[in-house]
């Protein structure tokens, strides 16, 4: 077995350029590209200097350069030279190249493909160490050198010959281990066939025999041992010579059992005959899919492997089983999360477009209630109209709820919504003799808690207060931001310092003496007639807060609310909104409301507008997800850097959940959900006009 000596190929000149600066690769083109005998010289000169060695032929030699002005478009040329028998020996890289892949990035591509390609890293700035390198690239770190930029010219040819003879090197090696391995196998194979031969010739009986023995030994041993549940049946599949330890395991069934045949073991009756007639066939059975019933009647899925096996001279069949139980519920629980994520996704689109109806429908109806002159007939149909939209906002609700598939429990929950959505029910809960106020603060750190037991704290809070009111009055949810102090904590001993998020339920009731209130949280108290209450509302409130770490606070003074002044015509507003018609409603609710209102149908229109009135625009109202490929964060950002006082207020029809967590680091700004009416929306508008940067805190 002699191999021949390996040759030196004529040499590889191939190389490939990838940086997205065309001077770059003229560069190379008149380093690299025709021979430069002054050059070559310096090369030979520098390669006896350090290595001692006499410069032997000229390197002066021209190399085949290729060019690529990004990653992508590199690994195609890689691909296309490697498809045409004429693969490149060496890559020169850059490692910033926008917008695409960096240079990183698009070694580790190419490598995944082809690992041989030999590759120089060039660079002028510092964006990774050479750690990070070798990281990011798997530590392939013998397939790669740096080069700083600018780069000398003798420094880039002595890499570019240096490492495309390493590179025809590699081939030449895999070329010998290749023929090296032909000649193994080609010796192997005699080798086997002539122990073959010797084996017959030189065999005797006894010495078989005791082979046999000491094989079926080492048999039984590994097959006793193993984990995989394996069995040897007859072959009518009546009765097994043996199981192992985890098949008596699978099947839940004594070894006397299965010996004797006594256990049905097949959910279906079609396998093990489908087992035999392939085995009879002398084909052999793979991952055959099949479920298995234990005595416990618990069904489990199993692959079959089976094959024809002999012991003694009597033929049997080993039997293999691969428990894929776990394996298929995991499979079919992924199937349903993607569906459910397709539906969820789905479900989020529709309420996009969804809710931008139902703003128009909700707020171009609630303007038009507030006319005392309309018509009766009119207003009971404007009031169906606004059940209606008012349901299908639920609706739409419900479907994202449904979507996400999950089980109700405590988690972080913005407590301004979850009044918004609880008020909805309230309005019919509570008669239209007591009038509904909420003044919520939009930007509130969220809270930890069952979004259904705080719906209850404000049913109950709802219920109570509107029962103190039997003759009318009014009903105000609040929520804001407090820090329980010292003093605070004196009056509130059950609280804790820091920050809360407070919900405050004030109504214009007839009130309470003091003895009722010591008493308002006992179970079962209650100062109604009998029939008419349980006691146990304000009882379930005290409850519920206490296992969310919160509080019953003492009620006090409120400050008036910010959003109560008055706006004037000398607060400019851009809103920017594709949607016509919702575009005309919210011009139309604030212009009504006394401010100047400018409008634009996406993000570049609105660019426009305000290179026009850039100085007079005072609050930016904008939906976030615009076409003409501006969005309303892009916009947001654009006129904040020219303009850095400007209010910004974004608004969707998606599900907050897709927005939620980039504007709680943009503490700046206000987000306002699709569906709103137009008091919310004046609302969120004026407090936002009045307030002021707030450092960000812990809610609890």
């Amino acid at each position: 077995m002699n191999l021949a000596p390996p040759t030196l190929q004529p040499h590889h000149h191939r190389i490939l350029i990838i940086d997205d600066n065309p001077s770059i690769h003229e560069d190379f083109r008149k380093i690299l590209g025709p021979a430069d005998a002054k050059l070559a010289e310096e090369l030979d000169a520098t390669e006896v200097s350090l290595f001692g060695d006499e410069a032997g032929a000229s390197r002066a030699q021209n190399f085949r350069i290729d060019s690529a002005f990004q990653g992508q478009e590199g690994l195609e040329k890689v691909r296309a030279a490697c498809a045409e028998g004429a693969p490149y020996a060496v890559a020169f890289v850059d490692v910033r190249m926008p917008p695409g892949w960096d240079g990183i990035e698009t070694i580790s591509r190419i490598w995944k493909e082809f690992p041989d390609l030999q590759i120089v890293i060039c660079t002028a700035y510092s964006d990774y160490s050479w750690d990070e390198i070798a990281k990011s690239v798997g530590g392939n770190t013998d397939k790669m050198l740096v080069l700083k930029k600018p780069f000398d010219n003798v420094e880039v040819l002595q890499m570019a010959h240096a490492l495309s003879k390493k590179w025809q090197l590699t081939q030449m090696a895999r070329e010998q281990m290749e023929e090296l391995d032909a000649l193994v196998n080609q010796r192997t194979a005699e080798l086997r066939a002539a122990n073959a031969r010797l084996t017959g010739e030189v065999a005797e009986r006894a010495a078989a025999e005791e082979a046999l023995r000491r094989s079926e030994e080492r048999f039984s041993k590994a097959f006793h041992a193993s984990p995989v549940p394996m069995a040897i049946q007859r072959p009518d599949g009546k009765d097994c010579l043996d199981a192992n330890t985890s098949f008596l395991e699978l099947v839940g069934a004594s070894r006397e059992a299965v010996l004797a045949g006594s256990t049905t073991f097949w959910a279906d009756e079609s396998t093990p005959t489908t087992v035999r007639e392939e085995l009879a066939a002398r084909h052999a059975v793979r991952n055959l899919a099949a479920t298995i019933r234990t005595t416990s009647d618990e069904r489990r899925e199993v692959l079959v492997a089976a094959e024809n096996l002999e012991l003694g001279n009597a033929p049997y069949h080993l039997l293999i089983l691969q428990d894929i139980t776990d394996r298929v519920r995991l499979e079919n629980e992924l199937r349903q999360a993607q569906k459910m994520e397709a539906v969820g996704r789905l479900a989020a689109g529709v309420a996009h477009d969804f809710n931008n109806i139902l703003t128009v429908i909700l707020g171009n109806t609630s303007m038009q209630l507030r006319n005392p002159r309309l018509d009766k007939k009119l207003t009971s149909s404007l009031n169906q109209v606004q059940r209606a939209a008012e349901r299908a906002t639920a609706l739409t609700r419900q479907l994202l709820a449904y979507s996400r598939k999950q089980i109700i429990q405590r988690r972080p929950l913005a407590l301004s919504e979850i009044v918004e959505q609880t008020v909805a029910m309230l309005r019919r809960l509570i008669g239209e003799h007591i009038a509904l106020d909420m003044q919520l603060a939009p930007d509130l750190p969220p809270i930890f808690a069952d979004p259904n037991n705080v719906e209850q704290v404000i049913m109950n809070l709802a219920l109570n207060a509107r029962d103190a009111m039997p003759d009318g009055g009014k009903l105000t949810l609040t929520t804001t931001r407090v820090e329980v102090d010292n003093a605070s904590r004196a009056r509130n001993p059950e609280s804790q310092l820091g920050p809360y998020i407070c919900l405050a339920v004030k109504d214009t009731g007839y009130g309470m003496d003091a003895a009722t209130v010591g008493r308002i949280f006992e179970p079962f108290f209650t100062t109604k007639d009998p029939g008419q209450g349980t006691g146990m509302g304000l009882a379930t409130v005290y409850g519920v807060l206490k296992q969310h770490g919160g509080f019953v606070a003492a009620s006090a003074k409120s400050e008036s609310s910010p959003t109560e002044s008055t706006p004037t015509n000398a607060i400019t507003i851009l809103v920017v909104e594709d949607e016509e018609m919702l575009r005309e409603f919210v011009s139309g609710a604030l212009a009504a409301l006394g401010y100047r209102v400018l409008s634009a149908a996406n993000g570049r229109d609105a660019l426009e507008v305000w290179a026009e009135h850039r100085d007079e625009i005072d609050l930016l109202l904008t939906d976030v997800v615009m076409p003409e490929s501006i969005s309303g964060r892009q916009l947001a950002h654009t006129l904040i850097l020219d303009k850095p006082n400007l209010k910004v207020i974004f608004t969707s029809g998606y599900s907050s959940e897709l927005f939620g967590s980039e504007f709680e680091r943009e503490k700046e700004h206000l987000f306002l959900a699709k569906p709103y009416l137009p008091d919310r929306l004046a609302q969120t508008v004026a407090m936002h006009l009045q307030s002021q940067d707030a450092p960000a805190f812990a809610a609890r």
